[in-house]
């Protein structure tokens, strides 16, 4: 997640399932309008105190966190109070009923949380999904990686990826793999948005001298 304190202008940021427990990196992201950050490793609320400088943004998807407690109302309700910015939480529309409870039910969050973890990097958070004590299963994480990729690809004005082509794993590629070819597909698309039109030839002649080298080598195996 380090990652993003070069990217100030990026609006859209996806990296759900990655063992992430530190949002201090995102306060640089002054443009970011969406933030996917499901099933990872945030174990408290004061993490938003990262988010509260964020004035664009509208999506944030935190569900299945350790942050997220017993109580799911209490939960909401601080969120929302501390960004009454937000259009949709969880993937779940705001209303304007909600935002105002929130300012009687939630709890008002002045400050970062008192320890953090040590920084997390792109290798550290494939670790740490790795050796956690709980593994999502191969097809809801490839549902979840699969709507996220799709969602950057329409906004990047793409055709969205097949499941059946997305999901082109051999047997014996584990979760972990997966995992991690997934989030460099997300990471790539992410960044392509920062690139000017100098920045994208050169990223097309570099993917098409790759595929020639991917079918020069299925020729010779042949």
């Amino acid at each position: 997640i380090s990652i993003c304190r070069d990217l100030p202008n990026i609006e859209v940021i996806t990296f759900s399932v990655n063992g992430i427990s530190d949002l201090e990196p995102l306060t640089q992201c002054q443009n970011l309008s969406e933030l996917y950050l499901r099933k990872n490793n945030i174990t408290s609320l004061n993490e938003l105190f990262y988010l509260k400088g964020l004035p664009r943004l509208r999506v944030l998807w935190l569900a299945e966190n350790p942050c997220c407690g017993q109580d799911p109302h209490c939960y909401r309700m601080t969120v929302l109070r501390n960004l009454p910015g937000l259009q949709k939480l969880d993937n779940q529309a705001v209303t304007e009923e909600e935002l105002s409870q929130a300012l009687v039910d939630g709890v008002e969050i002045t400050a970062p949380p008192a320890r953090r973890n040590v920084e997390n990097g792109w290798a550290e958070s494939t670790e740490s999904s790795t050796a956690g004590s709980t593994v999502e299963p191969g097809s809801e994480l490839l549902s979840s990686s699969l709507e996220e990729t799709n969602k950057i690809q329409e906004e990047l004005d793409m055709k969205p990826i097949p499941r059946d082509k997305y999901s082109s794993f051999s047997p014996r590629e584990t979760d972990c793999n997966r995992k991690k070819r997934n989030n460099v597909l997300n990471a790539i698309l992410l960044l392509v948005k920062e690139l000017d039109a100098e920045g994208l030839e050169i990223i097309q002649q570099t993917v098409v001298r790759r595929l020639q080298a991917f079918q020069k080598k299925e020729l010779q195996e042949e």
